[in-house]
């Protein structure tokens, strides 16, 4: 291949790379939470199990309400015609031969009691179906929350690095001028050192978090995840009122939905019971050939009696504790719901208030304190260990915050799971 050949197809290669690259950048997921969520909801095996069973349950709704297959029966009469000859199947050459169609007919009401019972359950399993996701939709907001709480306390330990090697600059001009002792320096060194170790636990930690968020998202373990761009927003105070809240979580919680509709299945298969008092039916009809000709119809009209009593009055008192139960199991869902619901926004509105009395008291409060201390050491009039009490206030007042806004994502992720909608 001649040079000018070469120089040509490598152009053309590294032109067709730069588009995919940026392409494999930008589909990096992490940096935002609508993405994770978009993937895991189109990768995750363990929802994608609950959509195939709530659809497989639907399925089952229109057979449920079907008649049985029909029946069909043939019987050879007088195969060898009184002993003149030897066996034969032959229509024609039997004596006759009787052609026997039947449908087996449950009781009026029947069939559709069964296919509401299906209906309900079908409505169950697509009610998992949304706790699945709301359940992993939770999961993915608070790694990502976690994820974004790393970061900071990361960007965080950076920045106290870089201080800690300035205040080193600061002690060790002061150590040589005879203005400070050589503790100083050996102080910072430390704490420099304190916070390497710290980057490496951080490090470990995130490569943690980001394994499981991974897993949640059917990726491999080590697959590279973006940084997260910043945190969803908290909502308005308007909707976060506990009395709507509470309204909502019992019109669209998946847990409360699914349990409503094991109610109406029990309730259908209580009236189902009751219903079997009554007797199903089974209609034939019955041509008969005699030689080559049909000679005879005949009509069958077959009823079951439902004599036990007993056992079918057992039936019945079991389906109805059915129907109690599922309430009973509704209301304790409910209570635990509610109760979840209640501790997740006081949590909430703890987190709030934390964050907020950190960024407009506790920051400037311990700027100031630093400066001060600062000032004061360069003039003589502080030791270090003063000054770096300081500077741990500083961290100490950043990490709340950051802790604080970790806290409300959380609970504000534990709150959409029980609502089963975004806020």
């Amino acid at each position: 291949m001649s040079y000018p050949l070469q120089t040509g197809v490598i152009a053309v290669l590294l032109a067709l790379g730069a588009p995919i690259a940026a392409q494999t950048s930008q589909e990096m997921p992490g940096a935002s939470i609508e993405g994770l969520l978009a993937l895991a909801q189109a990768s995750n095996p363990e929802y994608a199990s609950m959509r195939y069973e709530a659809q497989a349950a639907l399925e089952g709704v229109a057979p449920a309400g079907a008649l049985m297959d029909p029946k069909f029966r043939i019987e050879w009469m007088d195969i060898t015609k009184m002993g003149e000859q030897s066996p034969t199947l032959w229509p024609s050459d039997v004596g006759s031969t009787i052609y026997t169609l039947m449908q087996d007919i449950p009781w009026f009401g029947k069939r559709e009691l069964k296919r509401d019972i299906a209906q309900f359950e079908a409505q169950s399993s697509e009610g998992k179906a949304l706790g699945a996701w709301s359940e992993l939709a939770a999961r993915i907001k608070t790694a990502q929350a976690q994820r974004y709480y790393l970061d900071g306390n990361e960007k965080l330990t950076r920045e106290i690095l870089d201080l800690m090697a300035r205040l080193e600059q600061v002690a060790q001009s002061r150590y040589a001028g005879g203005l400070a002792a050589q503790q100083d320096v050996i102080r910072s060194q430390v704490e420099q050192t304190n916070m390497r170790n710290e980057l490496v636990m951080l490090e470990s930690e995130r490569l943690q978090v980001d394994a499981r968020l991974n897993a949640l998202l059917a990726r491999p373990s080590q697959a590279p995840l973006a940084r997260p761009n910043g945190l969803r927003p908290t909502p308005a105070a308007a909707l976060l009122d506990p009395a709507r809240l509470e309204q909502r979580v019992r019109s669209h919680n998946p847990q409360l939905f699914s349990e409503e509709a094991r109610i109406h299945a029990a309730e259908k298969s209580r009236d189902l019971s009751y219903k079997n008092r009554y007797p199903d039916f089974t209609l034939a009809i019955s041509p008969t050939q005699i030689d080559s000709r049909i000679k005879e119809w005949s009509l069958m009209l077959e009823v079951n009696i439902p004599l036990q009593q007993t056992s079918r009055r057992a039936m019945e008192r079991e389906a109805q504790a059915m129907v109690s139960a599922a309430h009973a199991r509704k209301e304790a869902a409910a209570n635990q719901v509610l109760a979840e619901l209640a501790q997740n926004l006081a949590g909430l509105e703890a987190a709030r208030r934390t964050e907020a009395l950190a960024a407009t008291s506790l920051l400037p409060q311990a700027d100031l304190s630093f400066n001060s201390a600062l000032a004061s050491y360069e003039n003589g009039k502080l030791d270090f260990a003063a000054l770096l009490d300081a500077q741990r206030q500083i961290r100490q007042a950043k990490q709340s915050r950051i802790k604080a806004q970790f806290e409300g994502q959380m609970r504000l992720a534990e709150i959409e799971k029980l609502v089963g909608e975004d806020l």
